[in-house]
């Protein structure tokens, strides 16, 4: 299975693959809105706005699993990102990352890129998994890890 294959649903409500994003390095990251993480927003922005010329493609996926720091729906995900936050990069529709209705786009992330310890469940907003230009997952980020910090990360598997 090659996670372009994966099925997703845009934040508007288009199904799809994530085909279109085959060849590119992807940051994937389960987000959201009223998060102390979600600052982040605007390293990932400036991030996209840097390398998305060069081949980088940034996917959101708001979450709602970690103490209901998503509760907008989506329409309300989507004015909050880019009001407060400029955002342009593709987001989709909310999604479970863990447990038994976790997204299989998760499911495969974690089976292939398992956090500290080995552990495969998601931790908390805003993890960060790299995705080389082959669909191979290159890395897997912590919460902690500021978007800018991936910067010679996605330097590298661009080819500078």
């Amino acid at each position: 299975m090659s996670i372009y294959n994966m099925r997703v649903r845009t934040i508007t409500g288009k199904d799809m693959t994530l085909q279109p994003f085959a060849g590119k390095v992807l940051i994937i990251v389960n987000t959201a809105s009223k998060c102390g993480f979600t600052p982040q927003f605007k390293q990932l922005q400036e991030l996209y706005d840097t390398y998305q010329p060069e081949g980088l493609e940034i996917l959101g996926f708001p979450c709602n699993q970690f103490m209901n720091q998503e509760p907008d729906d989506e329409e309300g995900i989507q004015e909050f990102c880019k009001t407060n936050y400029g955002v342009t990069f593709p987001m989709f529709s909310k999604v479970e990352v863990n447990g038994k209705n976790a997204h299989p786009l998760f499911v495969y992330l974690t089976e292939h890129a398992k956090g500290m310890l080995g552990t495969k469940a998601i931790k908390w907003n805003f993890t960060k998994f790299v995705v080389d230009r082959n669909g191979e997952i290159a890395g897997r980020y912590s919460p902690n890890t500021n978007p800018k910090e991936l910067e010679d990360v996605i330097a590298k598997l661009l080819g500078h």
